[in-house]
């Protein structure tokens, strides 16, 4: 496989950066991850941190050098991540659990499958198009649904709030999508709300498929911190470019956060505004 990876993280007007990301592979396997801690709950941070860092060790367990089933390893690491940051929470005796959202993606002989709890989203565009995004699991979506299928929405509906989240109480709930087969120079990109609840969805395609993924990553998080001002949300994005499939010798990737470096366990990972580029070639 060959593939470019480009992934960043910058801290809007929020007092803390509770975005976290990563990216690890095989030679025959990657996943791609993203998760955005809550506000209104404590230690968003150490949730993301927790679902990022459970998906990551159960795909360089399991991926050997590839996932025996894609579908079944999605939805298993979405439950073990929610249940560390439900077992963190009862260990710190915590009357409100750390509560985040979490989209990843895997790829694997030619194909991306992917899995997603909450409004982290990930967009694939291909030929200058949106092929497809993540539904998000959110009143708002649900809005637009009812709108889009010409139904009534009730007028109490809160559109600003998500309906589940890992962490919570009851179990979560997910979407696992129907693997895609890759074409050459498709474009992959995981981001947090401060992305996409800024900037256009077409302002997001066209710079993902004029750009490589580096610029138009950098470009795309300095328009959604610059267009939102001081009330700007954290904003983080890690985007794929798939080029070649090819048959190299096996590389084991680094897990990397928002600052580039090897995450840490939970309570002391820190994140930072950061760049990271790296093409693999596996």
């Amino acid at each position: 496989m060959l593939f470019s990876v480009f992934q960043m993280s910058r801290q809007g007007g929020r007092k803390t950066n509770e975005d976290r990301m990563g990216y690890c592979y095989t030679r025959d396997s990657a996943v791609l991850m993203l998760a955005d801690g809550l506000g209104g709950h404590p230690e968003g941070e150490v949730a993301a941190n927790i679902a990022v860092e459970t998906v990551a060790a159960m795909f360089q367990k399991m991926a050997q050098p590839k996932l025996a089933d894609v579908a079944d390893f999605l939805g298993d690491a979405i439950m073990a991540a929610h249940l560390r940051i439900l077992s963190y929470a009862q260990s710190k005796a915590m009357h409100d659990s750390p509560r985040t959202t979490l989209v990843v993606a895997v790829i694997q002989s030619g194909q991306v499958s992917w899995a997603h709890c909450g409004d982290s989203r990930l967009y694939m565009v291909r030929q200058h198009q949106l092929l497809t995004r993540t539904q998000d699991h959110s009143f708002a979506e649900r809005g637009r649904q009812r709108r889009a299928a010409a139904l009534p929405t009730p007028a109490e509906l809160n559109r600003n709030v998500l309906f589940t989240c890992l962490g919570s109480p009851v179990k979560p709930v997910f979407s696992v999508a129907e693997p895609v087969a890759l074409m050459h120079d498709d474009r992959l990109m995981l981001c947090s709300d401060g992305l996409w609840s800024v900037l256009p969805e077409h302002d997001i395609v066209s710079q993902l498929s004029q750009q490589t993924v580096e610029d138009a990553v950098q470009v795309l998080v300095d328009q959604a911190l610059r267009q939102a001002g001081d009330r700007s949300d954290n904003v983080t994005c890690v985007a794929l470019d798939w080029q070649t499939p090819d048959a190299l010798p096996t590389v084991q990737g680094d897990l990397a956060d928002a600052t580039g470096h090897p995450l840490a366990p939970p309570p002391r990972a820190k994140p930072a505004d950061s760049g990271i580029p790296l093409d693999l070639s596996f």
